[in-house]
């Protein structure tokens, strides 16, 4: 029986190398690489096709967020498993939205790891332990922008500008700009710190 290739994903070296003796404790997982940052785990999703991605949620750059949309973007069937300090509802939503299949809290995962990682292997949704599922509808506002749309409202809202965004996502900057203005457009706001506020109580980003 072929073992469970998972991506482990995290800023901190010394977190990676936790999170890889917890899964490879099990036979039946196999740690296929790391990546210290979003875009390395972009890079080696493409790379190596990894059956599951354990990500952090919390990183400079690419957070676990914006690198889960550009992964099942073009690799759906790979399942990404967030790890989370935040329990609350609105980050929840904003991650299953973005494409993850699982969601536990950090403080969780010596009990949750392995189980949640073969549980998305086999195709299932996993909300871990003192996460709150969401239960309200989503945001009208919010659902009608597209997955690339949400994805630069996100970083605009972190403080980044057009052009480190466009860095990150390989896009030209003056695509950037248009989807940027259309997104304010659409929430009918006008200037960066009337989005940051809007974002920060939406729960698509937090303040420092």
């Amino acid at each position: 029986m072929a073992k469970i290739s998972v991506l482990l994903v995290d800023d901190h070296s010394l977190v990676r190398k936790g999170f890889r003796r917890i899964l490879e404790d099990d036979p039946e997982i196999r740690v296929v690489d790391e990546a210290a940052n979003g875009q390395e785990a972009v890079r080696l999703a493409r790379l190596l096709h990894p059956r599951v991605i354990v990500m952090d949620m919390a990183m400079p750059g690419l957070d676990g967020v914006q690198a889960t949309r550009e992964i099942v973007k073009d690799q759906p069937d790979i399942a990404v498993l967030i790890l989370s300090m935040h329990a609350e509802e609105n980050n929840v939503r904003n991650a299953l939205d973005a494409g993850v299949r699982g969601y536990l809290l950090k403080e969780a995962l010596d009990v949750d790891l392995v189980d949640a990682v073969k549980a998305l292997a086999a195709g299932k949704q996993v909300i871990g332990s003192g996460v709150l599922a969401p239960t309200r509808p989503p945001d009208p506002q919010y659902d009608r922008l597209s997955p690339r749309e949400k994805q630069i409202l996100e970083l605009a809202a972190q403080g980044k500008s057009n052009k480190t965004i466009a860095a990150l996502l390989h896009l030209s900057e003056n695509t950037v700009a248009v989807h940027r203005a259309n997104l304010m457009a659409e929430l009918n706001i006008h200037r960066t710190t009337d989005l940051i506020v809007w974002a920060v109580k939406k729960g698509l980003v937090r303040l420092p």
